[in-house]
């Protein structure tokens, strides 16, 4: 399924179920994410993105969004630092990027052309997780 084709959508929309309002006194980010929930998907920008993968929500949706903006620009600053989007989406579960062979060998291609100085550059361990992400077991089709 091309999850690309709902950018009109929301996320409470594409995945449900709906998300009830966040609890009294819950935190900002439980917040924030509840109502990035409510975004239609066309308009999450990189840092609602890095939010929602690294809160590990939606990732069949959010994940193949990400990666077309890392094809584009690998080491994105998508809040933090450059390259934060790009760790954030190489840490998602396996499982969730066993279900998106197709973006997730679009990202290995996209890491294995990363300069080694590029990469030097990213916070400590990152290199490491990078590395992890392209040996990762091909999933079967």
């Amino acid at each position: 399924m091309d999850h690309l084709l709902h950018l009109d959508r929301t996320l409470d929309e594409l995945d449900p179920p709906r998300w009830t309002p966040p609890a009294a006194g819950a935190t900002h980010l439980v917040h924030k994410v509840h109502e990035l929930r409510l975004v239609p998907l066309g308009e999450l920008n990189p840092a609602d993105l890095r939010t929602l993968i690294s809160q590990q929500v939606a990732l069949p949706y959010v994940l193949p969004l990400a990666v077309r903006l890392l094809v584009e620009e690998p080491l994105l600053d998508a809040y933090f630092y450059e390259g934060d989007l790009l760790l954030a989406a190489v840490n998602a579960p396996a499982s969730a990027w066993a279900l998106l062979p197709d973006p997730a060998a679009r990202l290995c291609s996209v890491i294995r052309r990363l300069p080694e100085v590029a990469v030097a550059d990213l916070p400590r361990g990152a290199a490491e997780e990078l590395a992890r992400f392209i040996a990762r077991p091909e999933p079967l089709r």
